[in-house]
C-alpha cells in the first residue's frame, strides 16, 4: 500500500507540474511574457501559489524549466538520424529544415520565446540557444562537414541564412502582417512557395557548392 501511495503522489506531483507548465504556455501566448506573474500562473493552473515553490523553488525555474522544453533540434537527434547516409544529409537535412518552418509557424509560444531572447538576456534563454548550437553543432560535424570539406563553413553560412529566414518569416505574418515580397506566408499557398524555395536553395547548394 505505501509503495502504491508513494507512487501516486508522484504521480499527482508530475500532473500538477505539468499543469503549470501549461499555464506558463498559455498566459505566454495569450497575454506575453509581462504576464508571467505567480498568482496568475497559479490561477491558469488551478492550483496554489505554493506548489511552485515546493515543485520548482520558485517562478524564475519554473520559466526556466519550460524555456528548456521548447527546445527543437533537442529532439532531432539519436533514432531520428538515418543510419546509413550516403548523399552528404542532403535528405535529413532538407527534412529537418522543413519540418522547422512548420514549428515555427505552428508553435505560437516558441514564436513569444524567440521575440524574447532577442529582448532581453536571461540564462535560461542563453541555454536554450547554446543547447539548440550545440545539437546543430553535432550534426554538422557528424554529417555534412565531412561532405563539404573546404566548404563546409560556407555551407554553415548558407544553413545560418535559411534557417534564420524560415524563422523571420513566420515572426513576420505572426505580428506584422502574413505579406511579405507579395507571398502571403501565413496561406497554404504561400507556405507552400516558400517551402520549395527552402528545397530550391538547398538543392541548389548541394549541387553547386
Amino acid at each position: 500500500m505505501k509503495k502504491t501511495k508513494g507512487t501516486g503522489t508522484v504521480r499527482n506531483k508530475a500532473r500538477s507540474k505539468q499543469r503549470f507548465l501549461d499555464a506558463v504556455e498559455e498566459i505566454l501566448i495569450e497575454k506575453g511574457v509581462s504576464a508571467l506573474k505567480v498568482n496568475d500562473v497559479a490561477k491558469a493552473a488551478g492550483l496554489d501559489k505554493k506548489l511552485i515553490y515546493n515543485y520548482f523553488g520558485g517562478m524564475d525555474q519554473l520559466i526556466d524549466e519550460y524555456i528548456q522544453t521548447k527546445d527543437f533540434w533537442s529532439n532531432v537527434k539519436g533514432d531520428k538520424i538515418p543510419a546509413s547516409i550516403t548523399d552528404g544529409g542532403k535528405a535529413f537535412v532538407a527534412e529537418n529544415l522543413l519540418v522547422q518552418f512548420e514549428y515555427v509557424f505552428k508553435d505560437k509560444a516558441f514564436q513569444k520565446l524567440l521575440v524574447w531572447r532577442l529582448t532581453e538576456q536571461r540564462e535560461s534563454l542563453r541555454k536554450l540557444t547554446d543547447a539548440q548550437e550545440a545539437n546543430g553543432e553535432l550534426l554538422l560535424q557528424g554529417i555534412t562537414d565531412p561532405h563539404f570539406g573546404e566548404n563546409a563553413a560556407q555551407f554553415r553560412a548558407i544553413m545560418a541564412v535559411l534557417i534564420s529566414g524560415a524563422y523571420y518569416l513566420n515572426l513576420y505574418a505572426a505580428v506584422n502582417g502574413s505579406v511579405f515580397c507579395g507571398i502571403d506566408v501565413a496561406s497554404e499557398e504561400g507556405r507552400k512557395q516558400i517551402r520549395r524555395a527552402l528545397s530550391f536553395l538547398l538543392e541548389s547548394t548541394y549541387s553547386g557548392l
